[in-house]
């Protein structure tokens, strides 16, 4: 046996498992949702019947399909905004000659490891029955509401607890790309009288602009995705106020036992997401290279 062929068996030895695993677990159930989109099967009886696009016109009328897309894209706007922001806040300050700055990173990170049905369960006990008490000692009207019952403050719930989970992981990010900016760029940039947020804008920002959008691309795919805070936070209520298109999904499948519709409307949030996917790495990407 040559040198050459060991190579390629070796080869084929450790990436055809993760191929195998992609292709059972991925590609055959992303396909079979594209064939059974074009179908009519409750899930349970043998009978299934082809329907062709009747599916997808049906979704043109689907009020509660648009009012979760509407969540959704509110949902995704809101934490992309304030796990950016935030989360570079954060690793500008931890990024300073702070004592205990290691500790407090890492329990800016911790939330991050812990699973996000854990976190909603827990959540979901601090908001029902902690923040009743703190209004009760307090008598401040804010706690004293019940904000999983309230469409409003249920939202704002979901909001706070996915970007108190995650905010530690997109800090990471922007302290390593912090990390990364030359120190004798800035020292010359003081040199030559440039103030501090002259600094940050003309140095700072544009060499840490590839962490912008890895974290971007990363709050506007899981945020899209968000499925696990949904679920246990709020089972989507409200009166389904709070259901985002991947519980929505999730409820008409096997919940409704709609499973070809069901289908047909994670074809369509695949398309959604892929095409906001694709447009925002090719704008930033753009930027990256014009800078």
């Amino acid at each position: 046996m040559t040198i050459k062929t060991r190579g390629r068996l070796m080869y084929t030895a450790f990436v055809a498992p993760a191929i195998i695993f992609f292709a059972l677990v991925i590609l055959v159930p992303f396909l079979r949702a594209i064939v059974y989109s074009f179908q009519d099967w409750d899930g349970i009886s043998s009978n299934i019947s082809w329907v062709g696009w009747s599916n997808y016109q049906q979704l043109l009328h689907d009020t509660a399909f648009m009012k979760s897309f509407v969540f959704t894209a509110k949902y995704v706007a809101v934490t992309t905004v304030l796990l950016n922001v935030i989360g570079f806040l954060l690793a500008l300050g931890l990024n300073q000659a702070i004592k205990f700055r290691n500790v407090l990173r890492t329990i800016f990170f911790l939330p991050y490891v812990m699973g996000s049905v854990i976190v909603g369960f827990i959540w979901q006990f601090i908001i029902t029955n902690l923040f009743s008490e703190i209004g009760a000692a307090t008598g401040w009207s804010l706690f004293q509401k019940n904000w999983l019952s309230l469409p409003d403050y249920a939202f704002w719930s979901i909001v706070m607890v996915a970007v108190w989970q995650s905010v530690g992981y997109f800090m990471i990010i922007y302290l390593a790309a912090l990390q990364g900016v030359p120190k004798d760029m800035l020292e010359a940039a003081e040199i030559d009288g440039a103030g501090y947020w002259s600094r940050m804008r003309n140095v700072v920002f544009p060499l840490i602009r590839p962490a912008l959008t890895i974290n971007l691309f990363l709050a506007i795919a899981n945020g899209f995705k968000g499925f696990d805070l949904n679920y246990s936070l709020t089972g989507g209520g409200p009166f389904g106020t709070t259901q985002s298109l991947a519980y929505h999904i999730y409820t008409e499948g096997f919940g409704r036992n709609l499973f070809t519709y069901a289908s047909s409307k994670a074809v369509v949030f695949f398309l959604i997401l892929a095409a906001v996917t694709l447009v925002q790495s090719i704008v930033l990407k753009r930027r990256e290279v014009e800078l």
